[in-house]
């Protein structure tokens, strides 16, 4: 019997392939690149572990948490919050439902009104136990429906949201705006000890040895027949498309129609002997200015990540930007937030993430999994941009394709 062919060992890919062969059907990964993971990839540089943009792993995420073995991923937990830059000083705003103590701090905090504050609790409230759906809407659209001021989102989602959105109009689609928020609600934001690749890496490590090939970039499909740029040929029993929409649109035009634009980010680490604040929790930008979006000390949350001694400063700056001294004026502005020390950081390295999410904006469909001229389609582009969005197009697509036997 051919096996599935599945050209991306990202997550979408990874997971359907291991749904597929919890079945007993036979499956090969093509991957183009040196590693498996997509978007999900961790590098060692001197002892740092360098996720390839900053990224968390959500650990209330119901169907990825089905697939891995949570325990040995070691996750090590943010702090439910984060730290407010008004352009003089750091503000705590807290989860005060989990950080009771910090309630006087959270409520006296100058973000928002304390009526703000009083409706996070009934939104926290309405998304944990209402059944019934607010229109799907702008995220910014929403939150000024809700009641919240202008004040509270300027200062807070915007910078909040635009760590994880990758854009702080709050243009995205509210449905991925509460699935979010019940997310964080009900768990934490986490580093896994050994680098975000220790997601992807155990999907791999549940699956047969020669499953994956990778340096295999793929470059036409035809029908359920594969050519890759050596000139070989392969031909599947059914064909599986599992790269970012991007890609997929170039190997399948068919799809060009629904492929989404993309968000991108551009992601600096800094190192320096002493941390900023010794807290595990994000650090947002509250001004509305400058570059830097958010800062987070990833030592403070998983030491692994750095050397003994050392701290590790991941700090998201929201679009591409390929100027040749972006990181000086990170640096300058660095020193804003934290004073002449951050004039001595020292630069490790700057991701330029073209395609880091795709644009989910309101009426976006979810299809989960998708078949274009005899090829299955997934990816977190057909549910919602996040791990568990790529895990669950992966396991629906499987079901699809097992169901089409």
């Amino acid at each position: 019997m051919q096996p599935v062919l599945i050209i991306g060992a990202g997550l979408s890919g990874l997971s359907c392939a291991l749904y597929l062969h919890k079945k007993g059907i036979p499956v090969q990964i093509l991957e183009a690149s040196d590693g498996i993971g997509g978007r999900v990839r961790t590098d060692e540089l001197d002892g740092f572990l360098l996720d390839r943009g900053f990224q968390v792993y959500l650990d209330a995420y119901p169907e990825a948490g089905k697939l891995l073995d949570l325990p040995a991923l070691d996750l090590k937990p943010f702090e439910p919050g984060a730290l407010i830059f008004d352009g003089e000083k750091l503000h705590p705003v807290m989860d005060v439902f989990r950080r009771p103590a910090s309630v006087l701090r959270s409520a006296l905090a100058p973000i928002g009104t304390l009526a703000d504050k009083l409706r996070v609790a009934l939104l926290r409230f309405k998304i944990l136990h209402s059944t019934s759906k607010s229109p799907d809407q702008t995220t910014e659209s929403f939150l000024k429906n809700f009641g919240f001021s202008p004040r509270i989102i300027d200062t807070f989602f915007r910078s909040f949201y635009g760590g994880i959105f990758l854009e702080n109009d709050l243009r995205t689609s509210s449905r991925m705006f509460e699935f979010t928020f019940r997310m964080f609600t009900q768990g934490s934001a986490t580093l896994p000890a050994a680098g975000m690749q220790g997601i992807p890496q155990q999907l791999v490590d549940q699956l047969p040895a020669d499953t994956i090939r990778l340096n295999s970039p793929v470059t036409s499909i035809h029908g359920k027949q594969v050519t890759l740029n050596t000139g070989e040929t392969l031909t599947a029993s059914h064909l599986i498309l599992a790269t970012d929409a991007h890609q997929t649109a170039k190997l399948l035009p068919a799809f060009q129609a629904q492929s989404p634009t993309w968000r991108a980010v551009t992601s600096l680490y800094f190192t320096t002997e002493k941390a900023p604040f010794p807290d595990p929790i994000i650090a947002l930008n509250g001004t509305g200015k400058g570059l830097i979006n958010n800062i987070a000390i990833l030592s403070n949350v998983a030491p692994s990540y750095a050397p003994t001694g050392q701290a590790l400063l991941s700090v998201s700056v929201l679009g591409l930007h390929q100027n040749e001294n972006l990181a000086a004026l990170v640096i300058a502005e660095l020193q804003t937030w934290f004073g002449p020390a951050a004039k001595n950081y020292r630069h490790l390295r700057t991701d330029h993430i073209r395609h880091a999410l795709p644009e989910q904006k309101p009426g976006h469909k979810s299809p989960g999994s998708l078949k274009l001229n005899n090829t299955w389609i997934c990816g977190d582009h057909n549910t919602t941009a996040s791990i568990e969005g790529a895990i669950i197009s992966g396991k629906q697509t499987a079901e699809s394709l097992l169901a089409s036997l």
